[in-house]
């Protein structure tokens, strides 16, 4: 006989509490390894979300930038690559005013680029020999922006542009002698993920460059992660055979290192990023995602044979190596997100920093199991469902737990199966969770991931019902108790699927698209077109917006909604949570709205991250009933 209380599902006691959600919530970003030393940034939700650099050495770790610089560039406002280090000197992007600043030992940040206005940095490499930065530059002087490559002098600050012409660059990489440059380069409507183009140029006498000529990509091809051997050969991941797949360039052929039915690569949302790193000159450390699931291996470059590492992760990200010491982003069922470093030789990992330092007793946590299920239109969908978990705690004899359905962002992305206290906060109170990979995401190839082109606001909201219906009829979720949320694109998919369907009994809506037209003329120009490929080409296709617009079809909504918004969000701007809270407030749904102020697309601040935590959960248990073992903040819900 247990002694455990007998508790109905999701009103289970939990060691979790909101504020150790919002203390678990480190971003940590920007990985780099300079010789011995490593370096990373983290964004610290307690310091109101600023980004700091952080340097790792012989077991030490100190704060590079002092408040207030904070490492953080908006280039296609998402990011990444804020941050470059080389010979021990720091050079990042301050989020502020957007200018590169120097960090040599002992000395405060110095500005390196002059007040330029909005001319933003991402994404640079240090051209040693002739004392200048290659970055990635977004100028806001023009509408739209004007994005190219150019160099920075390192003592005027001097800009010259070395490449331009093209919508959009990534990726510029020199080789070891400085005489080679390769980069990245697509067009409008064209996201890196569906097609891009890697060129090489010689780079002449006077830094300029020449010869240039294309590598590899196009259109139909996604080329990921340019860089250059120890050798100087150069090396990118392509997905031409339907699998983001690791290639070098040989003497002008192409060639296939590792080739495999499995991705090693990922949608480049933000800069910086990287799935295989040169360990020393023999070997690659190569990460590698197969449904879902990501590993590290290690190719002998040599032999050609290839070993997979045994480490307790599961999703693993921005690589790095100096020698026979690797070191990534990685995280597992028992692991939050951390800087992990493996030694290739032994197999020994040790992590550095992780992203939640909050101590969580083992027997709360849930497990995530991998599910396939039939999805739209027959064809098969996966996700990660957590059961519920709490060793302190005993349901009823015949109940069922409620189901949170999570929507990842992106659309083209994934969910992660790092531990994420977001999801035990749910599980050990008794909910189910279920985290939908889509049609639409990574991580299954490029068929996967085009299976959303041209049905956003459909395959997607259709898999995740497909998802939730399938758990019901496995007896392990009450039906009647079926639940979403998600964030932006995720938003979305809650918004339709509250709006043109009536299966989920309530929803969660963080910064979501209600209506799509106003979004065209409003948002960034990273994602200006975007909508071309996964709706259809604006204005001929007008009538899929709106009919794909929520906004229009708010009689149909019968199910409660919260709506949780950041003020300064240019990605998804607050009038598109706004109008949906006015529209379902005077149509009579159930409706609450919390507009967070200083946040943008994505909540940075302990502070916002904690309310939000509690003020779904308090949503949600009073529109389901459910009693909670929490005193949770009240917050205004019209209509109920």
């Amino acid at each position: 006989m247990s002694d455990n209380p007998v508790r109905p599902y999701g009103s289970w006691p939990s060691p979790i509490s909101a504020n150790a959600v919002a203390a678990g919530a480190l971003r940590l970003g920007d990985l780099q390894m300079d010789g011995a030393d490593l370096y990373w940034v983290e964004s610290r939700p307690a310091e109101q979300g600023r980004y700091v650099v952080v340097r790792y050495r012989d077991g030490d770790t100190v704060d590079v930038i002092p408040p207030p610089y904070s490492a953080r560039t908006t280039v296609h406002e998402y990011g990444g690559g804020a941050l470059r280090v080389a010979g021990g000197i720091v050079y990042f992007a301050n989020m502020a005013d957007q200018r590169v600043y120097r960090v040599t030992a002992g000395e405060p940040p110095n500005p390196v680029t002059p007040e330029l206005g909005d001319v933003r940095f991402a994404d640079m490499v240090v051209d040693t020999g002739r004392r200048r930065l290659i970055s990635v530059v977004e100028d806001h002087h023009t509408h739209p922006p004007t994005n190219d490559i150019r160099a920075i002098d390192l003592g005027s600050g001097e800009l010259s542009t070395l490449v331009a012409g093209n919508d959009f660059y990534a990726s510029p990489r020199l080789n070891a002698d400085g005489t080679e440059l390769a980069w990245l380069t697509w067009n409008q409507p064209d996201m890196p993920w569906d097609g891009c183009e890697l060129w090489v140029a010689t780079v002449g006498s006077e830094g300029q460059l020449v010869d240039r000529r294309l590598v590899a990509g196009g259109g139909t091809e996604s080329i990921f992660q340019p860089a250059w051997s120890p050798q100087d050969e150069l090396h990118f991941c392509s997905d031409r055979t339907g699998w983001w797949n690791a290639y070098r360039v040989d003497r002008g052929s192409v060639v296939a290192i590792a080739p495999m039915d499995a991705e090693c690569g990922r949608a480049a949302w933000v800069f910086g990023l990287s799935t295989y790193a040169f360990s020393g000159p023999d070997h690659i450390a190569m990460l590698v995602c197969h449904e879902g699931v990501w590993r590290m291996h290690v190719l002998d470059r040599r032999t050609g044979s290839i070993i997979e590492m045994s480490l307790p992760f599961t999703d693993m990200a921005r690589v790095v190596a100096h020698e026979d010491n690797v070191a990534m982003l990685a995280g597992g069922p028992r692991h939050a997100a951390s800087v992990v470093t493996v030694d290739i030789r032994s197999g020994a990992h040790q992590i550095i920093r992780a992203s939640s330092d909050v101590n969580v007793d083992p027997s709360v946590l849930s497990t995530p199991q991998p599910v396939s299920f039939v999805g739209y239109h027959g064809a098969t969908s996966y996700g990660f469902y957590y059961p519920p978990h709490n060793a302190g705690a005993l349901a009823p004899a015949g109940e069922r737990p409620p189901l949170r359905v999570y929507a990842h962002g992106g659309p083209t992305s994934a969910v992660s199966t790092a531990l994420d206290l977001t999801t035990q906060y749910w599980t050990s109170r008794g909910w189910a969770v279920l985290a939908v990979n889509y049609g639409g995401s990574t991580g299954y190839g490029r068929a996967y991931r085009r299976r959303l082109n041209g049905q956003e606001g459909v395959v997607d909201v259709e898999d995740c019902i497909a998802g939730a219906r399938h758990l019901a009829a496995s007896t392990l979720v009450d039906g009647a108790r079926l639940t979403i949320s998600g964030g932006s694109a995720g938003g979305y998919i809650v918004l339709c699927a509250l709006t043109f369907h009536d299966v989920f009994a309530a929803g969660a809506d963080y910064y979501g698209i209600g209506d799509w037209e106003p979004m065209i003329a409003e948002t960034h120009k990273f994602e200006a077109r975007y909508f071309d490929t996964m709706i259809g080409p604006y204005p001929q296709r007008r009538d899929l917006f709106y009919q794909r617009s929520p906004i229009h079809y708010i009689d149909r909504v019968r199910r409660p909604v919260i709506i949780m918004q950041g003020d300064e969000d240019v990605v998804v701007p607050p009038n598109q949570s706004e109008m949906m809270y006015n529209a379902l407030r005077e149509r009579g749904v159930p409706v609450a709205y919390i507009l967070f102020q200083g946040e943008q697309h994505g909540f940075r601040k302990a502070t916002t991250i904690e309310r939000a935590v509690a003020a779904e959960q308090y949503f949600l248990s009073r529109v389901l009933g459910i009693e909670p073992a929490d005193s949770l903040p009240p917050i205004e819900i019209a209509n109920l």
